[in-house]
């Protein structure tokens, strides 16, 4: 089952949600009517979204890879009559740069793409910010079998993202891997994409299944571990609605050198 989007005027009712959160404090009602964008605002139910069934997805928003290590900016705020050039910028693109994504759940046989992905993303989001032989060292053959495990176990739980027959960006999310938090809390413990396709929408889309996933689980709310210096994540996150929680900035030791992590958290 395939739901789309044409460019510019429709989003269905999955990207509806999604389509909300990413402009959520960039534009305003009325700019959204001035584009001539249809929100369909009905509820997602299980029976449209089954388990296993692909599904695309549209929006727009920067996509985001999470951390060096294993795992995975100011947020936006409410725009006024008078949106900043940035914001314009935004909303002049949204009728057309909306894309489309097919979300479906990860199998074994795409544990060498996953791999690859991970890889490019963590080397582009971290140039400059970690030195080269670190980045240089991460390599798609020694993270092959951490993603096959991985999806075998569902340990996390990952959803992948295409565009056409492409594989182009992954999330994994399962309960919250900190200690002595409730049950119902869960973690977004990666999300990848290709450069090539940041600030196309596929972060958004990731997400969101990501979302819908925990909430299947029983979820109620949701945590994300941020390298701080990595603004393109920070900024990512704090647009789907996390906050940081300063009391838990921490220092982890990566290799030969360390990094500041920040925990962030919001409502599912």
């Amino acid at each position: 089952m395939t739901r789309s989007a044409n460019e510019g005027d429709t989003i269905d009712r999955v990207g509806a949600r999604t389509f909300a959160l990413a402009t959520e404090g960039l534009v305003t009602s009325a700019q959204i009517q001035t584009l001539g964008v249809v929100l369909i605002a009905k509820s997602y139910r299980q029976s449209d979204h089954p388990p296993l069934q692909p599904y695309a997805h549209s929006g727009h928003v920067t996509g985001a890879a999470n951390e060096p290590g294993e795992r995975a900016g100011r947020g936006g705020s409410k725009t006024g009559d008078n949106p900043s050039p940035c914001k314009k910028r935004f909303v002049s693109c949204l009728s057309f740069r909306m894309s489309v994504y097919t979300l479906r759940p990860a199998s074994l046989r795409d544990a060498k793409a996953i791999s690859e992905i991970h890889v490019a993303a963590v080397r582009a989001a971290y140039e400059g910010l970690v030195p080269d032989e670190h980045l240089q060292s991460i390599t798609p053959d020694k993270r092959l079998n951490y993603w096959r495990e991985a999806i075998e176990y569902s340990e996390p739980q990952i959803h992948v993202a295409l565009d056409g027959e492409t594989l182009v960006g992954f999330v994994g999310f399962d309960r919250s891997r900190d200690k002595g938090t409730r049950p119902t809390v869960g973690e977004i413990w990666s999300i990848y994409a290709l450069p090539a396709h940041w600030s196309r929408g596929v972060g958004v889309a990731l997400w969101d299944a990501a979302r819908e996933g925990l909430l299947e689980e029983g979820c109620s709310e949701v945590t994300v571990w941020v390298p701080m210096r990595n603004e393109r994540a920070v900024r990512f996150h704090e647009l789907a609605g996390f906050k940081r929680e300063m009391n838990t900035a921490k220092t982890v030791p990566v290799g030969t050198f360390k990094i500041e992590e920040v925990r962030l958290r919001r409502a599912l």
